[in-house]
């Protein structure tokens, strides 16, 4: 009796079977949160992104590392944050996705 075909793993962060969404409408593909948040550090500075997102780690000795660390445990403050980056870097002009 064959034994039967082994199914390649699945990559990371996906259900096997399942075809991963297309990215062609993302802004944010191939953009990692660590270069979202360094650049509108460069752009802004810390005490700026406070105001703009009201999340204390931007104002209480601020650092990439622990800002990193709480915007991947919470949702709001990152889909805030990379709401940002996308008005001002990925669209300056007020264009929409």
């Amino acid at each position: 009796m064959a034994e039967p075909k082994a199914r390649p793993a699945a990559e990371p962060g996906t259900k096997p079977g399942v075809e991963p969404a297309p990215q062609a409408n993302n802004p944010l593909h191939g953009i990692t949160l660590e270069t979202v948040l360094t650049t509108l550090v460069e752009l802004y500075g810390w005490k700026e992104l406070f105001r703009l997102v009201n999340i204390r780690c931007f104002l209480n000795d601020p650092s990439i590392k622990s800002s990193l660390k709480f915007l991947r445990q919470t949702p709001w403050a990152r889909a805030k944050v990379e709401e940002i980056y996308i008005q001002t870097v990925v669209y300056p002009e007020g264009r929409t996705m």
